[in-house]
């Protein structure tokens, strides 16, 4: 299986939540294994991002293309087949930015459980699908490339705490994913002056690998198996679109730009950001590209959600 670490722990704790168990994680964890896989991202990040970055604002272009095509496919879906009402269809077919989401649709009448239960299924399927897609394929191009050269301890302490400032900041700034983006911002820094070589520790990166997925996993703690059976199909559906529109709008950006097809799938899948962007660092894509397409999808949805709401969340 690609991306064991990510992967694997996702499925455990996704079972053990729906045999009964209350998991959560501690705040602090979470942050600080956000920051370990921000670091990591940026460590792999070479010179050559500058003649990469050019052609980043046609796939900018593409990736909204594609989040509002799956976005209308999937509240469609979801009223035609699954019966939704027309609020709760847009709320669970947004492709990401579920915390925005669930405060918008509070007041609108929309079933907000059946919304979150949903939207947990699309991302943990798409955190094992779309890994498996690119391998099995064989899109993944020369597929895991195991670093050899490391950071020392001493650089490894600087650079977390330098990260975990501008976290903090960007949590101020309500920044998404803003210790994963502050751990990239502070690497890639480093990293492009020439100040801190090699790549994080393994021993740190695969324990947050680890968290990571287990916190997908956490989406399912207190969910009942009717609630699961109820809201099974309807997940699998909007993940499916999802899925397709990144393809097909991967395969058709490729032809007009040089960037890996593989790539382009990982950036444009809505799946969460931390874990498609881990995802790519697993899979040794530019984790830089990939964590930069998400933000941006992030930054669309907290504009066009209230408008989808307005037009599509009319019965």
């Amino acid at each position: 299986m690609p991306a064991p670490a990510l992967t694997g722990p996702s499925v455990a704790v996704t079972i053990a939540g729906l045999l009964g168990l209350d998991l959560a994680f501690e705040t602090r964890v979470r942050d600080i294994s956000f920051l370990v896989i921000g670091l990591s991202m940026g460590t792999s990040v070479t010179p050559e991002v500058y003649e990469s970055a050019k052609q980043w604002p046609f796939s900018l272009v593409a990736i909204v293309l594609s989040v509002t095509a799956a976005f209308f496919f999937s509240q469609l879906v979801l009223k035609r087949f699954w019966k939704y009402d027309a609020k709760t269809a847009v709320l669970g077919a947004s492709p990401g930015h579920l915390s925005f989401v669930i405060g918008l649709g509070m007041d609108s009448g929309a079933d907000i459980r059946l919304v979150a239960i949903v939207q947990s299924i699309r991302v943990l399927a798409l955190t094992l699908v779309v890994p498996m897609l690119v391998v099995w394929s064989g899109l993944a191009g020369n597929g895991f490339v195991v670093p050899t050269e490391f950071m020392i301890l001493p650089w490894v302490a600087v650079s977390l705490a330098l990260a975990a400032l501008v976290g903090l900041g960007f949590k101020k700034l309500r920044v998404p994913a803003a210790f994963v983006l502050a751990g990239m911002v502070v690497s890639l820094t480093t990293h492009l002056s020439g100040i801190i070589e090699g790549h994080m520790p393994q021993w740190l990166t695969l324990p947050a690998l680890t968290i990571l997925g287990s916190m997908i996993g956490t989406r399912f703690s207190g969910v009942s198996w009717s609630e699961l059976r109820k809201a099974f199909g309807a997940g699998m559906a909007i993940t499916l679109v999802g899925v397709f529109a990144a393809v097909l709008f991967a395969v058709v950006l490729s032809l007009f730009i040089d960037l890996p097809i593989a790539q382009l799938v990982v950036a444009f899948a809505p799946g969460g950001v931390e874990a498609m962007a881990a995802m790519a660092f697993a899979l040794n894509l530019d984790p830089t590209f990939v964590a930069t397409h998400h933000i941006a999808r992030i930054f669309y949805l907290s504009f066009f959600v209230p408008l989808a709401l307005m037009w599509w969340g009319k019965d």
